[in-house]
This record gives C-alpha cells, structure tokens and sequence, in this order.
C-alpha cells in the first residue's frame, strides 16, 4: 500500500507539476483521422474531403466529450488523472476540475476519475464517478451533490456513461472498469453489471443486468430505442432495447457484432452518439463506427488507437472524438440528435 500510495501521490504532484503542458498538434502520421466509406450514404453525412483533426495530445486516457454551449468550450474527463479538462478555441486546453471522480486519501486505482459526462435540462455537468461510485451533478454554486451511488442498499461498482432522457430521465451504465481489482475486487458488492434509469424523484430502476460489461449508450432520435455497447472482448457488441412508454426496456436484439475484430484492431465498444437521422457513431475496434438505423456499418472514422467516446458540438454538426491520449474533432453534414 505504501508504494501505491506514494505512486498516487507522485502522479498527482507530477500532474500539478505540468499543469495544462499538454500540446497541440498536427495529424500525427499520414492515415490518423482518415474517413473510410463503406456505403454511399456516408457521402450524405461526411463531407468527400473530410478528416478527423488532432486538437491536442497528452492526456492518460481521455472520455466523455460534451459540448457546453454557454461559454462554447468543451469539457471531457481524463479519467486516471482523475480531472475534467477543458478546450476552447484559441485558449487550447486547461484544468476544468480536479478531483472529478474520486475525492478519498488514499490510492484507488488507475482509473479512479470521472468517465461519461452530459448536461441535465439545467445545463448542470453530470458525472459517472468511478472512484466515488456515484452519478453527481455539478452544482451551479460549484459544489456537488450526489445523485444515486447504491441500488437496494449495494454500493454501485463504477458508473460509467449516461445518458438524459426528455422527460429528465438518467440511464447510465455500471460496469466494474472503475474498481481497482475489477471484478476481482473485495470492495465489489454487486455481483452484476447493470443498466439503470434514474427518474427525476430519485427513484433507480434497474433495466437489465443481462449484458457482461454495459459500457456506452444512446438514445435514437425519438427515444424508442435505446443503444447499449458491450466491451466484453469474448462479446464485443452493440445491443438495441425497445423503450416502453413507462421507460424500462423491452427484450434485446443483437444490433452489431465485432468480436471478430478484437486483437486485430485497437479498441472496444465504448462511447456514442446518434445524429438527427439515426446514424449511430461508435466508438470500437479501430476508431469510430458509423451505423445506419438499419445497422449497417456504412464508414468509420480510422484514428489507430482504442477510442473512447465522442459527442456533438458547435452548431451541432461538429463531432468531437477522444481516442486514447488524443482530442479530435470532424466537421460532418449532419447533426446530432436533439441539436
């Protein structure tokens, strides 16, 4: 314990240390961002001569994009350095909050930080907190408060993305990512991992535990389905769940399946967005997959690292990707759902 903890401790000094020392860059190497189309109904949402840009590089492992309109900047989680960082144009990038996901003393892993963040029908950041276990919100006086870290009395194991419903409804997943041992660990008091609904009185639903390792989600664009990625290696998957009219979950159908994949190209099913039209960018084995609603796998945007997340921005129409240690953003012809 004590050389994990002085291991913690030095990379929180060494963190301080270099501050918001991180680069801008150019596209790396020729390839990184390129736009590989399968289909030509990728032509109606990607420009012919687009490509992913590198906006910066450095972070551990960078998560949860979202667009904050007033003030136009960009917040996302780097998850082991427990901090939510900030982008703006022409300011680059900067310390947004720190501690974001675990507030105790001692050392909690090498992913105790923040992971998926949205915005709730206040505008207030939203949080999955692996290290404290808990979805927050970002108080407009600056403080958190906690919104669910326990069902039936069981500490959750590391809440890892959500989503808001319409009518102020939180989904979110629970995966064990964030737990120092993982599934292994002592402190694990859930013997699933779960999707949940959050309603706006505090009541928590668990929708399903069927999935081995529930990871990114989203809604289609009028909210009847619900998009869940599993980043189970032996199952790397997408599922599609019917929402009912009272917000639980029908029985699933296997949306998309790259198993086959794992090991050949970097990544797993992890984060993702809708657009306007219901094509489903997500990020997986090789960078970001881009499906049509009838699951066919039209283009994906190669980036050659494991690739985390991405969310909407701007007008709408500009996708922000973090892929690794890497910030990236694309123009498209499209927009995102709800913009």
């Amino acid at each position: 314990m004590k050389n994990n903890r002085a291991w913690w401790l030095s990379l929180c000094f060494g963190w301080l240390v270099c501050g918001v020392l991180l680069t801008m860059t150019a596209n790396a190497a020729d390839g990184f961002g390129k736009i590989i189309r399968l289909d030509d109904r990728l032509d109606e949402i990607i420009p012919p001569d687009a490509q992913a840009e590198k906006l910066a590089s450095g972070f551990t492992w960078a998560e949860g994009p979202v667009w904050i309109a007033d003030g136009r900047y960009l917040l996302f989680s780097d998850i082991p350095r427990n901090s939510v960082m900030k982008w703006k144009e022409g300011e680059g990038i900067s310390v947004f909050l720190n501690p974001s996901g675990y507030t105790g003393h001692d050392y909690y892993g090498l992913e105790p930080g923040s992971n998926g963040l949205t915005l709730d029908k206040e505008g207030r950041l939203l949080s999955c907190e692996h290290g404290d276990r808990r979805v927050s919100v970002l108080t407009k006086g600056g403080g958190k408060r906690t919104l669910i870290d326990n069902y039936m009395g069981k500490r959750l194991n590391s809440p890892n993305d959500l989503v808001m419903k319409s009518n102020g409804d939180i989904y979110f997943t629970d995966p064990i990512y964030g737990l120092p041992n993982r599934a292994d660990d002592p402190r694990r008091e859930l013997d699933f991992c779960g999707v949940y609904r959050l309603s706006p009185d505090g009541t928590l639903t668990l929708l399903t535990d069927e999935m081995t390792r529930p990871n990114g989600l989203a809604f289609s664009p009028d909210e009847s389905k619900l998009y869940v990625a599993q980043s189970d290696p032996d199952a790397a998957i997408w599922k599609e769940f019917p929402v009912h009219d009272d917000g639980t979950l029908g029985e699933s159908k296997l949306f998309y399946d790259v198993t086959n994949d794992v090991g050949k190209k970097p990544g797993l099913p992890d984060g993702m967005k809708v657009d306007a039209k219901g094509n489903l960018f997500a990020t997986g084995p090789g960078g970001v997959l881009i499906f049509s609603p009838d699951a066919t796998l039209i283009g994906m945007i190669e980036t050659g690292v494991p690739t985390a997340n991405c969310g909407w921005g701007n007008d709408g129409s500009v996708l922000y990707i973090t892929a690794d240690s890497h910030l990236l953003r694309l123009q498209t012809s499209t927009k995102g759902a709800g913009w």
